[in-house]
């Protein structure tokens, strides 16, 4: 692959994750140039018999929140894998884990123990709840999360709630994750000291989900309901042959949009020009749109809506996105020669730097691909490597 570029180049990073949370978060900052030792049990990281795969263990979820990695199998509960990583803990810059912290302490890596080796250690805890709750404890998932948040009743309603189909949870705190360790990262710059930073999953959804949703709640004491009507009516409308979504944003490109179509009288009969009265009427004006979508091809309404300055977009579908016209002009999707498992597709890092680009420099990993590599960087003979694999104390294909 190529050499190491992107903004973080010489950081060196401790991956103890597993699923999504954190593997997107550390997954992001390999992208940025970093350089990521993800740390995996015997077994590995369960995301790897996640979704479909050619050959076990490599599933095409696990590869999407895994490149930019490599992998060092290790067993913590052996005395010899506990002593393989407390020789890497002072070689890094950043630990990330996602083991609940109680059994992290268990077997002598919290962050007391972790700072007493590296005192500029950036020691990033991926949690499901903040550890000053009463859940503290407990697992989380994406599901629970969103039904935690008040995320799910938002999709849907109080009433019946909805879980978005998507694990939106996990992915958005892994890219809180990945700013909170660059925070840190940036203040251990200027005052020399590494920190614990928490990024809990609950706490991060609900912040995310409060910006229009706590609505009137926002006001103490309520002003209103909460919620948002206009994500509560939003949808896709038909047209002749398809999908489209369109959404004029200000009072006259409402009035431009509904005189272009030939509905004048929808200005008056929404209040379109007042964008309190509009958005009270947001329900009646989707009704009707879906009603007008009907009388144009989605082509028709490209040209029409692109032409008024109308923002809208035709419907992708999940096996053309990487055809979506802009998606493929700017190359978001790449087609790669994975070593052991064929031709693969990644959509690439999205976030663009001038100076030190982001990019994919290594593939996916297997399972303990990499653990002779990273013992002979932490000094071991092959000797001893091969003494650590004997014992399973270290596993490596």
């Amino acid at each position: 692959m190529t050499e190491p570029s992107g903004p973080l180049q010489g950081i060196r990073v401790l991956d103890l994750t597993t699923i999504l949370f954190g593997p997107y978060g550390a997954q992001t900052l390999g992208d940025w140039g970093a350089d990521i030792i993800k740390v995996e049990s015997l077994t590995g990281d369960g995301w790897r018999y996640s979704g479909q795969f050619r050959n076990r263990g490599m599933s095409g979820q696990f590869m999407a929140a895994n490149r930019n990695k490599r992998s060092l199998a290790l067993d913590l509960k052996h005395a010899d894998g506990k002593a393989v990583l407390r020789r890497l803990i002072p070689t890094v810059d950043v630990l990330i884990t996602n083991v609940r912290p109680a059994a992290l302490a268990r077997l002598g890596f919290s962050y007391e123990d972790c700072r007493k080796l590296n005192p500029r250690l950036v020691y990033a805890a991926a949690t499901g709840f903040g550890q000053d709750g009463p859940w503290a404890a407990r697992p989380a998932f994406d599901e629970v999360v969103q039904a935690a948040s008040g995320f799910a009743s938002a999709m849907g309603t109080d009433d019946k709630p909805a879980f978005v189909p998507s694990l939106v949870g996990d992915k958005l705190c892994g890219l809180s994750l990945t700013a909170a360790v660059v925070a840190a990262l940036f203040r251990r710059e200027r005052v020399g000291e590494g920190q614990l930073v928490e990024v809990p999953m609950l706490e991060t959804v609900a912040a995310f989900n409060s910006i229009e949703m706590l609505g009137g709640h926002a006001f103490m004491p309520s002003i209103g309901p909460a919620g948002y009507k206009r994500m509560q009516e939003r949808r896709p409308v038909r047209t002749k042959d398809g999908w489209i979504t369109m959404l004029p944003y200000s009072g006259d490109n409402w009035c431009t949009f509904f005189e272009t179509v030939g509905h004048p009288e929808c200005i008056e009969e929404f209040s379109v020009r007042d964008p309190v009265l509009r958005a009270s009427n947001i329900d009646k004006i989707y009704d009707r749109m879906s009603e007008i979508a009907l009388s144009r091809t989605t082509a028709e309404w490209e040209e029409l809506l692109l032409r008024i300055d109308v923002p809208h977009a035709a419907f992708a579908k999940m096996t053309e996105v990487a055809e979506q016209p802009h998606l493929q002009a700017v190359g978001m999707f790449v087609d790669l020669d994975h070593p052991t498992e064929g031709r693969i597709r990644q959509a690439r890092p999205s976030a663009r730097f001038s100076e030190s680009p982001a990019g994919i420099r290594r593939l996916p990993p297997r399972l303990g691909e990499h653990t002779r590599e990273v013992l002979r960087e932490a000094g071991y003979s092959d000797a001893q490597i091969a003494s650590l694999v004997d014992s399973k104390a270290v596993g490596a294909s």
